[in-house]
């Protein structure tokens, strides 16, 4: 969806810039600036776009039309917020219950320091991705939002809006185990996903251990986030080493129909002719199936596409 033409804001200045408390418009998709009123945005206040209501202080300030300041851009409403670079400080509960975000797009510039307060993603279940506007080999703030979301989140780098790598953090699990007699709690962890968010030297992604981790995560993850992972890899292959590529094709091989599902669903047809080449020809056939049982043709014809190639027997001046 296209961002917003024209929003209103709540804000208060703070030390160094302004902090949004509340954004309005008609769009789900705000696009927010880098500055209000000659202040640079460099905070997302607490509940910034939560529905939940609450009281500011008599130095909340409003900046844009009028008209626009009863549609607030908050709760269910939202679905992606494009943030300028200049956002260093994310307050707590900043996208607190938006059940309907799906991603959060950060401008060049913005910091690899963040400041996250916490329930930041709290009941965001559709979060799918974080969009970078940054080079894959530069530092960012990614390891810090990654870690914000326990559940299954993408993050994609894409340099003046082109793609150039993709990852996928799966989900993980936190947990207190209690030693009742001596009441001594014992914290645990489950899922390769926690340990893939912590594949960074510093706050720039380092893709060797990320593609690494990737053997622990055949043992212990779920073929369709195993899939994801070798998809989103294969599909941007930056820094990808020969034996990586190797075993990602090798997963998605064995895994034919887990990894075309999602594809069929959202008709993803870049993703489909990667996959397609992989897969032994029942494979495709199967897939070719699945394809035209959904209705999408195309998918069929990229399937059935790749059959068999046999090896010429004759040479030109046979013929």
């Amino acid at each position: 969806m296209p961002g917003s033409s024209a929003l209103a804001f709540l804000w208060q200045p703070v030390p160094g810039g302004a902090r949004l408390l509340r954004v309005f418009g008609d769009s789900p998709c705000p696009v927010l600036p880098a500055a209000i009123e000659g202040l640079p945005l460099t905070e997302l206040g607490p509940y910034c776009f939560s529905a939940r209501e609450r009281a500011f202080g008599p130095d909340a300030r409003r900046t844009g039309p009028q008209e626009l300041f009863g549609h607030a851009i908050a709760g269910d409403f939202v679905q992606r917020v494009t943030l300028p670079g200049t956002v260093r400080v994310f307050h707590n509960a900043a996208f607190y219950n938006c059940r309907g975000l799906t991603e959060l797009c950060l401008g060049p510039g913005t910091p690899e320091t963040l400041s996250l307060g916490s329930d930041l993603f709290t009941n965001c279940r559709a979060l799918e991705r974080f969009v970078l506007d940054a080079p894959p080999d530069a530092p960012t703030g990614l390891k810090r939002l990654a870690g914000a979301v326990s559940a299954d989140v993408g993050a994609v780098f894409a340099p003046g809006g082109q793609a150039a790598a993709r990852v996928f953090f799966p989900e993980y699990f936190e947990y207190l185990d209690e030693n009742t007699p001596a009441h001594i709690f014992n914290h645990s962890i489950e899922g390769e996903g926690y340990r893939m968010r912590q594949c960074f030297d510093g706050s720039t992604m380092n893709f060797d251990e990320y593609d690494s981790a990737f053997e622990q995560a055949l043992v212990s993850e779920s073929p369709a986030s195993l899939c994801r992972i070798a998809l989103d890899r294969m599909l941007c292959p930056w820094a990808l080493r020969p034996e990586a590529a190797e075993r990602y094709r090798a997963c998605l091989r064995e895994r034919a129909e887990t990894a075309a599902a999602p594809l069929i669903a959202r008709r993803a047809e870049q993703a489909m002719r990667l996959l397609c080449p992989l897969l032994e020809p029942a494979d495709r056939a199967a897939v070719a199936r699945r394809c035209a049982a959904a209705g999408w043709s195309e998918g069929a014809a990229l399937a059935l596409a790749h059959g068999t190639r046999y090896t010429k027997r004759y040479d030109f001046d046979d013929l």
